[in-house]
C-alpha cells in the first residue's frame, strides 16, 4: 500500500500578540530568509563602538533618556553618534501599535514622567546640539495621544538651548486636530510623521493606522504652521512595493504639501518581522530621488541607508538651512 504525503501549508504572516513586535513573518516566493541570505555590500556599516559614541552612550543612560537610534535597531547609529547627534524618543519604549516592520516593544506602556521634556532639553544643551530630533513611540492610551509631551519638549528646549531647531517626528494622534493643533503652536521648526510604505502594504505593514489619515495630518500640519514649519515624510522600501507605487505615493504626500522626503532600505530586525521582499540597489534609490524632485520636494534624501532622522540638519530645504 502506497503512502501519500500531504504537500506543507504554505506559511503567512501572522501578527502575534501585542506583547511581541511584528508577527510571524513568512519566506514566501522572492522574499529574503532571515539569517540566511548576505546583506548586499552597500548594506555594510562598521560596529558602533567609537569613543563618542561610549561617551554619548552613558550620558543618554545616565539620564534614563530614550534613542529611538538604539529601540530601532537603526544601522546609523555608529557614525551619527561619533557626529554627536541622537534622535530622542519621548513616553517611554513601548507602543500601543504593532507595525510588522518596527522592532519597538509593543505592550501597554506605564511610562509617566513629567520632568522628561526638561531631562532631553538638558542632554541638548549638553552635547551643544544645533538640530534635535524628537519622537516618540505609539501612546493611544493616553488623553491627548502623547501631544503635551511633545509641547513640553519643544518649550524646554526652546528655554534651554535657544539657538537649537527642533523637529519632531509624531505619531498621527488617530487623526484628532486638537492634538496636533496643541503641538504646532509651539511651532516646531520641522513636523515630521512618516507614512513609511504605499498605500496598499497599509493592512499588512502597519496594523491600526491609515494612510490617507496620516497623508491628512501632514496637510493640516501645514496649513496650521505655514512657512514657519517645514513639513516632512519618510518610506522605507523592501516591503513588496514597485517603483511605480512609489512615485504615486511621492504625488500623494505632495498634493498634502509635504516638502522633504526621506527613502531608505528596510531591514528585517528579526525573525518575528515582515520579511525582506528585496533590497533595492543605489540606482534605484537615485531614480527615486530623481522623481520625488520632479514632482516638486524641496529637499531628498534617498539611499539604502537613510532614515527619517538621518543626517536631519542637513536634509532641510535651502530656506530653512539659511535661516
Amino acid at each position: 500500500m502506497s503512502e501519500t504525503t500531504t504537500p506543507a501549508a504554505e506559511r503567512v504572516h501572522v501578527t502575534r500578540s501585542r506583547s511581541k513586535p511584528g508577527g510571524t513573518a513568512a519566506e514566501a516566493d522572492g522574499a529574503v530568509p532571515f539569517r540566511r541570505a548576505r546583506k548586499p555590500p552597500w548594506l555594510k556599516v562598521p560596529a558602533p563602538g567609537g569613543p563618542t559614541y561610549r561617551r554619548l552612550k552613558s550620558m543618554l543612560d545616565g539620564d534614563n533618556l530614550h534613542t529611538v537610534c538604539e529601540e530601532a535597531n537603526c544601522p546609523n547609529v555608529g557614525e551619527c553618534w561619533e557626529r554627536g547627534t541622537a534622535t530622542f524618543m519621548i513616553l517611554g519604549d513601548v507602543c500601543t501599535r504593532r507595525c510588522g516592520f518596527c522592532n519597538v516593544k509593543t505592550g501597554v506602556p506605564t511610562w509617566n514622567d513629567p520632568l522628561e521634556p526638561l531631562r532631553v532639553a538638558n542632554q541638548v544643551k549638553k552635547m551643544g546640539l544645533r538640530h534635535a530630533v524628537v519622537t516618540s513611540v505609539d501612546r493611544d492610551d493616553l488623553p491627548d495621544y502623547g501631544a503635551g509631551a511633545f509641547v513640553g519638549v519643544i518649550r524646554s528646549i526652546r528655554m534651554m538651548a535657544p539657538g537649537c531647531k527642533v523637529e519632531i517626528l509624531t505619531p498621527d494622534f488617530r487623526g484628532q486636530e486638537m492634538p496636533l493643533a496643541k503641538v504646532i503652536h509651539e511651532r516646531p521648526d520641522v513636523f515630521n510623521h512618516n507614512v513609511e510604505t504605499v498605500p496598499r502594504l497599509y493592512p499588512k505593514a502597519r496594523r491600526g493606522s491609515q494612510f490617507l489619515r496620516s497623508a491628512r495630518v501632514l496637510r493640516l500640519a501645514k496649513e496650521m504652521g505655514g512657512d514657519s514649519v517645514v513639513t516632512k515624510s519618510g518610506l522605507m522600501v523592501g516591503l513588496g512595493e514597485s517603483f511605480e507605487e512609489m512615485v504615486e505615493t511621492f504625488g500623494l504626500l505632495r498634493e498634502h504639501r509635504v516638502q522633504v522626503l526621506t527613502v531608505g532600505q528596510y531591514l528585517r530586525p528579526t525573525e518575528n518581522h515582515l520579511p525582506v521582499d528585496r533590497y533595492w540597489h543605489p540606482e534605484e534609490f537615485e531614480a527615486l530621488e530623481k522623481a520625488a524632485y520632479e514632482l516638486g520636494f524641496e529637499s531628498v534624501a534617498a539611499g539604502p541607508l537613510v532614515r527619517s532622522s538621518y543626517h536631519a540638519d542637513q536634509n532641510l530645504p535651502e530656506s530653512a538651512l539659511a535661516s
